[in-house]
């Protein structure tokens, strides 16, 4: 079936045969396993407007169903790992989503990075802050996280968009250097230096900023 040429793991083609099979549970296996990043891929880039009304699970569970009756279109070419067409599928989910709640409020696509087959939601330089600072549930730290989350977001817009991107990639979504590479199109060692390039640079930027931000 060619399922080992998209560079799926001898365990992610076995599943891929099985479900083609008929094995609903390898299925339900192959989903599984992915489940966990892509949800942080929802978290990152489900536009913050939106996140008191749209569950991130929710949106990866209807990802899932197109997905289960797209597999045979993924089969017939799987160019790409599962894992990556998985991701697709659950980006286009969220576009229609933003589009659906925001119309012409959305963010100008044209500041979004194309990726694998089009340009899926990008991840705000918010959202990446907000990540980079973690939870703090303590009132007499909100002041004090406002101005840090101020000072990580002007920090990040200095950042190129590829640049910007690929931090997002490898950091926060946790992708291979190889996943990072096939999502954008370019190089592995491109992707490399562009992730080193923009770590260096937001950690210069935030260290000449009043305060710093020593933990980042």
């Amino acid at each position: 079936m060619g399922t080992l040429m998209a560079d799926n793991s001898a365990l992610t083609a076995r599943l891929l045969d099985q479900a083609v099979a008929g094995d609903k549970a390898a299925l339900n296996e192959l989903f599984a396993r992915h489940r966990p990043r892509l949800r942080r891929m929802v978290e990152l880039r489900l536009d913050r407007r939106l996140q008191a009304r749209i569950d991130a699970s929710d949106v990866i569970q209807e990802a899932f169903v197109e997905a289960v009756n797209r597999l045979d279109e993924y089969l017939r070419e799987p160019s790409y790992p599962l894992f990556l067409w998985l991701r697709y599928i659950v980006g286009e989910r969220l576009l229609k989503l933003h589009r659906h709640h925001l119309g012409t409020q959305m963010r100008d696509a044209g500041l979004e990075v194309s990726i694998y087959r089009g340009a899926l939601p990008a991840a705000s330089s918010a959202a990446l802050a907000a990540q980079l600072l973690g939870q703090h549930t303590s009132p007499t730290q909100a002041a004090v996280r406002a101005e840090r989350m101020m000072r990580l977001q002007e920090a990040l817009n200095t950042l190129e968009p590829m640049d910007r991107e690929v931090l997002s990639l490898r950091h926060f979504e946790e992708m291979s250097l190889a996943e990072t590479a096939l999502s954008l199109g370019i190089e592995e060692s491109a992707a490399a230096k562009r992730y080193i390039r923009a770590l260096k640079r937001l950690k210069a930027t935030l260290a000449n900023m009043p305060g710093g931000l020593d933990s980042v």
